[in-house]
């Protein structure tokens, strides 16, 4: 065996041993050529043509045997994407002459008795001329700055520069982790999975090509009009845009507040849709939570500790391979969608009876979600059910563009069987195998995890559209999947998402990924919040403290739960943890227990109650926030743009119209350092009178984080927080 693909896995962050490199080479530079080969193939040559010479033979060498070192943090999922991090054996490369500008070049492969086809590459030049940049809005791009690069096959990528002021600061780019203001920064939008540090790697699930650029009363803002990839350099005077086009690019600029500019873009993307109120209560989760009677042993427990919870998350609920059965159900297989009654469970089996778990946990007034993938697992070799379903995806399903099936290339599900959600019809039969799940079990929403899984520029969608175009936005078609099946059943589209992409935002609800329990995960995780919000996501929130790795401090934990009681959405949620004693579950009890803080439960408690009396607030805003106003949790640019002393405390935000939240991310520290923005506040623990325009340090116990309320809305908030 001898394999190259030009283009490898596709992995947007990192190149594989079987790729060219650089996939695209400019004028004058050379390409190193990489293949994979079997043990046996003791010799390979690369056959290399320039059209109208003669062929070059050039020997491929193996690299040096590295030492194995390949660090495996904490958590069940670690280990997967380190085993994928050390496939990289059995690679061959060599080094090209440098490649002219305006000639063509064949090449392929030798060796074992096996030779490759031809492949061809061209080397890109950058030129004023090619391709056309169309300018909707204030013309903001600077004169003479477009460029468009091209090789012998056409247009690959636009660049243009926008002025900056040196005042200016620049916010947006979907939910980043790094910082709020990526001013000086150098980032791209593409949709990846990064397992936990998203903020050390400056990658996200949820990108979005739109910037809001705030700059006092000359505020305004842009998005680029693509599902592609694109890149922004904000390290000089200048912001520089790089897009993968084809041969057109639309760039629209947006003059007006940051509330306007966002209110703009979400008219050409997409405005959220309203969700039930008690999406606002306290959801619980975890992964260990794998049968009838742990889950409900854990809602016991909040009802015990007089905890209230509003949403139960069920993540290992499934028999792990269809993601439509509960685990333990005896059925038959059939290629159409069962409905209950096709299901036996036996009453020793870890789901005796999901329908009447599902009834008692409504009569406590507990809405209840499921978790989901978008894949069709192949490994181990699909049984039973599974077997069914592999057929039928393989005309449904995202393809290679020979025709081949795609084969998920991430290390999370590996070589599974993606559906091709660009299809009405494709949609419409995934979700169709769950509808049971809605109708009659009487579901309330579903965890749409993953949706990351699309790698590689020359897959093929049935929409028309190639991968470069399509892979960005399988996570919007994933939620609306799900949003569609829980309308059709005359539910609301709750679903927990997080992956997105522009166009994200009328589906559902989402969650800031995979983090551990550490304090700068709670730092980072709050820049995504507000980074989030500032590209019109209503509904969002966090596993607060982390939800993997060892368990957070006492301290963490009610600073997280105190944070997120303030936040669009509170949850928490662990990793799961192979059932090793002791428990990783983030569940008050658990924390109290594993850390011998009798705190925990009474804090968590007062921030639950809390909580509750928040609810019908949140419900107001976030129906203001969805029918054209500033987002829910918003950065302080929203209401205060003019005011540069913000900038020094970019974790500061404001829920709603009311409400200023200053987390308190430092262990050990009981006050806290806030600025107040003009006008006048209250402190909602104490109803002092607090000036607004100064800088103050506040008290921060434990039990009652720094939270001010606008004086305007005190006296309709102020039983909220009555003791």
């Amino acid at each position: 065996m001898i394999r190259h693909r030009p283009h490898g896995s596709g992995h947007p962050y990192a190149e594989s041993e079987d790729q060219r490199v650089p996939v695209l080479p400019m004028d004058g530079q050379s390409v190193e050529l990489r293949v994979r080969a079997s043990a046996n193939v003791t010799s390979v040559v690369c056959d290399w043509l320039m059209i109208g010479d003669p062929v070059m033979v050039l020997p491929l060498s193996r690299p040096a045997a590295e030492e194995e070192n390949t660090k495996v943090d904490g958590g069940h999922l670690a280990a997967a994407q380190a085993k994928a991090a050390r496939a990289a054996s059995g690679s061959w490369s060599v080094v090209t002459p440098p490649l002219e500008a305006g000639r063509r070049y064949s090449y392929r492969f030798r060796g074992g008795g096996r030779t490759t086809r031809w492949f061809e590459v061209t080397a890109a030049q950058w030129s004023p001329d090619g391709g056309r940049l169309v300018v909707e809005g204030g013309d903001r791009v600077v004169p003479g700055s477009v460029r468009w690069l091209a090789d012998g096959d056409g247009v690959r990528k636009a660049r243009f520069e926008l002025e900056l002021s040196p005042s200016a600061h620049v916010v947006g780019f979907g939910e980043r982790f790094d910082a709020v203001d990526q001013r000086g920064r150098r980032l791209d939008a593409v949709v990846f999975e990064q397992y936990k540090s998203q903020g050390a790697h400056g990658r996200t699930y949820l990108p979005m090509p739109l910037a809001l650029v705030v700059d006092g009363p000359r505020s305004w803002g842009f998005h680029v009009d693509t599902s592609r990839r694109t890149w922004y350099d904000l390290s000089g005077a200048r912001l520089v845009v790089e897009a993968e086009v084809e041969d057109e690019l639309t760039l629209r600029v947006h003059e007006g507040s940051p509330a306007e500019v966002l209110d703009a873009f979400l008219g050409t993307v997409g405005r959220p849709t309203e969700l039930p109120d008690w999406v606002f209560r306290l959801w619980a989760s975890g992964n260990e939570w794998n049968t009838q009677e742990r889950v409900m042993a854990e809602m016991d427990r909040h009802r015990e500790t007089d905890i209230p919870v509003g949403a139960l998350v069920i993540e290992a609920w499934s028999d792990e391979t269809t993601f439509t059965a509960f685990r333990g159900a005896e059925y038959e297989p059939s290629e159409q969608p069962h409905r209950l009654a096709d299901y036996r469970f036996p009453e020793d089996g870890p789901w005796p009876d999901p329908k009447g778990m599902v009834d008692e946990l409504h009569e406590r007034d507990i809405k209840v979600l499921l978790w989901q993938i978008p894949l069709q697992k192949m490994r181990p070799h699909p049984r039973h059910q599974a077997a069914v379903d592999a057929r039928q995806i393989l005309d449904r399903c995202v393809r290679e563009v020979d025709g081949r099936p795609y084969r998920n290339r991430g290390w999370w599900f590996p070589l599974a069987l993606m559906p091709d959600l660009s299809r009405q019809d494709v949609r419409d039969w995934w979700t169709a195998k769950r509808r049971y799940l809605v109708d009659e079990v009487g579901i309330d929403g579903f965890k749409t995890d993953g949706g990351e899984h699309a790698w590689g520029h020359d897959l093929r969608y049935g929409d028309g559209r190639r991968g470069d175009a399509g892979n960005g936005l399988f996570p919007v078609h994933y939620a609306r999947a799900f949003g569609d099946l829980l309308r059709s059943a005359g539910k609301a589209p709750v679903t927990f998402s997080r992956a997105g992409f522009a166009g994200s935002q009328p589906h559902g609800a989402f969650w800031a990924g995979d983090e551990d329990s550490t304090w700068e995960a709670f730092r980072s995780s709050i820049r995504a919040g507000i980074t989030a919000s500032a590209c019109g996501i209503v509904y969002w929130g966090w596993d607060l403290a982390g939800f993997s790795g060892d368990l957070p401090s006492a301290e963490l934990y009610l600073r997280a739960a105190g944070t997120s009681a303030f936040m669009p959405i509170m949850q928490y949620h662990s990793e799961f943890n192979h059932h090793r004693r002791p428990l990783r579950d983030r569940t008050p009890w658990n924390v109290a227990e594993q850390t011998g803080d009798s705190s925990v439960i009474p804090v968590f408690r007062r921030f639950a109650h809390l909580r509750e009396r928040l609810v019908p607030y949140l419900a107001e805003q976030a129906r203001q926030a969805v029918g054209g106003g500033a987002p829910l949790m918003r950065g302080l640019f929203f209401d205060h743009p003019g005011d540069e002393a913000i900038w020094s405390y970019p974790l500061q935000y404001k829920l709603g119209d009311a409400l200023l939240v200053i987390p308190v991310t430092e262990p050990g520290a009981d006050k806290v350092e806030a600025y107040l923005p003009e006008g006048e506040w209250v402190d909602v623990w104490t109803g002092l009178a607090l000036d607004g325009g100064q800088v103050l340090t506040l008290p921060a116990p434990i039990d009652r984080p720094p939270v001010l309320c606008a004086a305007e809305h005190w006296q309709a908030l102020s039983p909220v927080f009555a003791p």
